[in-house]
């Protein structure tokens, strides 16, 4: 009777921590799981950012264009990095954010943008460049942006969605959705082990996923975008919240439609889509999302390699590039370092063009 009891209660215990275990590291399919980690990122209301893009390699050769010229300019681009630290908090609803600029080669230099975002106004502080003299009295200022007045100034409203995070990332939301829906689960998302999704240190994730696309599946990719994914992204634009926020009429979204459907439009498209394998090799395209355990998409990793060359005008590109995104303290009181700039170190675009008026004589 009382092993009966001991092996009851063992059972028990087990089933328990079966139950408990399989909520814990419970793992969805991989599209399934980055379709709830979008879902969940709109449930962010703050958080610390990180961001880099890295262009690893960019060359450019064309037979119509000054090639030494262009070299020039690729040679400073190669290995460029932006880069964007910032804090996001919905209320009272700020954003802050450093841009940091680090071009290489022979022309090489590094400069940082710091800025502030409120509901109505963009702060920019006047960066010290190089290249770019500006007056000493003006360097380190904050160039004050009214959104508003701006708005007035073109003859047109200000729409304070427009500068709503919290509408964009609805938005953003949405048009997500719709492409996951229509990109096959087996074809384009895969799971990626976490021990070799090679994470930075800070991000404790719980599943990996990958959107990828290949050379093989290129074409494929990029019809369902154009064919299935773009006509009910307009649709969504279409909705009143997004068309009024994004500042675009009805009849400009009705005309795209139109044209997407016409014969003509639909011929052309297919007819480039043919011509994918003429001028478009895919080394690699992945994009890694790497998702914590109250499912939030806590980093993420796109790596891209591409070559496209034109048999037609033999204009010739090679692009590589990386871009990484890594959000920290999601839904947490956030510190922010900047901070609303102080009237005394804010300078209107009226009193910098005047300034710079005085500079050029």
């Amino acid at each position: 009777m009382m092993k009966k009891k001991w092996a009851a209660l063992i059972l028990t215990l087990v089933l328990a921590m079966t139950v408990v275990l399989a909520g814990c590291s419970s793992k969805k399919e991989p599209k399934e799981a980055l379709e709830a980690s979008a879902v969940n990122a709109m449930k962010m209301t703050s958080y610390e950012m990180k961001s880099k893009v890295t262009i690893k390699d960019l060359q450019v050769t064309s037979a119509s264009a000054d090639n030494a010229a262009a070299s020039q300019v690729m040679s400073m681009l190669k290995n460029a990095e932006l880069t964007i630290d910032g804090v996001y908090q919905n209320d009272p609803q700020q954003t802050e954010m450093t841009l940091g600029i680090n071009l290489k080669g022979d022309m090489s230099m590094s400069f940082n943008i710091p800025m502030v975002m409120t509901q109505d106004k963009l702060y920019v502080k006047v960066p010290s460049i190089p290249m770019l003299p500006l007056p000493e009295d003006v360097v380190g200022k904050f160039l004050v942006l009214d959104m508003k007045e701006l708005a007035e100034q073109q003859g047109t409203s200000f729409n304070p969605d427009m500068m709503n995070p919290e509408k964009t990332k609805k938005l953003a939301g949405e048009i997500m959705n719709t492409l996951f829906t229509e990109y096959d689960g087996k074809k384009y998302f895969k799971d990626v082990a976490v021990k070799d999704a090679n994470l930075p240190d800070g991000v404790d994730a719980k599943q990996v996923v990958q959107f990828y696309v290949t050379n093989d599946n290129v074409k494929e990719a990029a019809d369902i975008l154009v064919n299935k994914a773009l006509p009910k992204i307009l649709d969504i634009i279409s909705k009143d919240e997004y068309r009024e926020m994004l500042g675009v009429n009805q009849e400009d979204i009705d005309d795209m439609k139109k044209d997407l459907n016409s014969t003509d439009s639909k011929d052309e498209i297919s007819k480039g889509l043919n011509d994918l394998k003429n001028y478009l090799k895919v080394n690699q395209f992945e994009v890694n999302t790497a998702i914590n355990k109250n499912n939030f998409p806590a980093y993420q990793d796109a790596v891209m390699n591409v070559e496209m060359n034109d048999p037609e005008t033999k204009d010739n590109m090679k692009l590589s590039l990386q871009a990484t995104s890594q959000y920290s303290k999601i839904n947490e009181k956030q510190t922010f370092s900047i901070g609303i700039p102080k009237e005394a170190d804010v300078i209107t675009m009226e009193q910098l063009q005047e300034k710079m008026g005085a500079t050029a004589y």
